[in-house]
């Protein structure tokens, strides 16, 4: 005779103390799988939970979650913060009523809280050949830092890597359709792809690998002021010292890493790369569908950033 098995009891529960808020916060970041997410998911979550836990304490709803939005809106954040911040909010909610934590009503409730609307499109910072060249031109000497910085800021603007790409490569290039290229390179969100490697930029590559005396493991490393190399590789806010620190001397303000990730593609795109390729180049899920949908290939061969107005006449510094 088998027993029947009770229903799962709805929880009557409103109010969310500190323990019941990292629970959920623990459940959130276990269900993201790129740790850019979870760094970006949790600070958002740990900005609710000092903001929630200072506020009178209201039932976890949907009234809530308005005052919280009204509270990031008087702050003067940009609306895809504001957004980010709601998102995180939500899958709070949803995973304490998962765990039992709070009312299944409530958690329905704040779904129903609508973001910030977003008047017209934020433009990223994009820079043109010649501000590419007058970049690459400043670690214009010999010295083993220099050639590091030069060859990291070479993939940058002539590959379109993420800083985590960059962080993360090892020895290891192969050539394809006779280009050289990064083989199996695990992007965002665990995505693979081929990233072609000019000629231009592999020398750089080469004459750092050279001079750092690197046989194995990652490409990239610290170098001390003595011209040392050390450690096991470098860091991302490295990688963003090094493209703020080079882009100052070279008179350009505000540059970020992801700037030469864009001005790779606008680059490609202006010097007649087709857009399926360039998709190919950046890794852009968008990619995989358009490749699964026309069932084209990507061309290794004549690569759409082999010459995008960026190759220096003297092959470097």
């Amino acid at each position: 005779m088998t027993q029947k098995r009770k229903p799962k009891t709805r929880s009557t529960r409103t109010i969310l103390r500190l323990p019941d808020l990292d629970h959920s916060k623990s459940s959130v970041l276990q269900s993201l799988g790129s740790a850019a997410s979870k760094r970006t998911y949790g600070a958002a979550i740990e900005d609710f939970i000092t903001w929630y836990c200072s506020e009178p304490r209201l039932a976890f709803g949907r009234t809530v979650v308005l005052r919280y939005r009204y509270e990031l809106e008087s702050r003067r954040l940009a609306p895809a913060t504001i957004n980010l911040g709601l998102a995180a909010v939500r899958r709070l909610a949803y995973e304490a009523s998962d765990n039992g934590l709070l009312n299944p009503d409530l958690a329905a409730g704040i779904r129903r809280v609508k973001g910030v609307k977003r008047l017209g499109m934020r433009l990223g910072n994009w820079l043109t050949a010649d501000q590419g060249k007058k970049l690459l031109a400043v670690p214009a000497s010999n010295s083993t830092r220099d050639k590091r910085d030069y060859a990291v800021l070479a993939l940058l603007l002539g590959c379109g890597l993420r800083r985590a790409e960059l962080t993360s490569l090892t020895l290891g290039h192969q050539q394809r359709d006779g280009h050289w290229a990064i083989v199996n390179l695990f992007g965002k969100c665990g995505h693979i792809r081929t990233v072609p490697v000019p000629s231009w930029v592999k020398v750089a590559l080469d004459r750092w690998v050279i001079a750092a005396s690197i046989s194995e493991g990652a490409i990239f490393r610290r170098v001390s002021r003595t011209g040392t190399v050390w450690g096991p590789r470098i860091s991302e806010k490295l990688v963003w010292w090094i493209v703020r620190r080079r882009a100052e001397t070279a008179g350009i303000e505000k540059l970020a890493p992801h700037d030469l990730r864009r001005t790779c593609a606008r680059l490609c795109h202006a010097a007649g790369g087709e857009l399926e390729q360039i998709q190919f180049l950046l890794g852009h899920r968008s990619a995989e569908t358009t490749e699964r949908y026309l069932g084209s290939r990507q061309r290794l061969a004549s690569a759409v950033n082999d010459k995008i107005g960026l190759e220096p006449d003297s092959g470097g510094p």
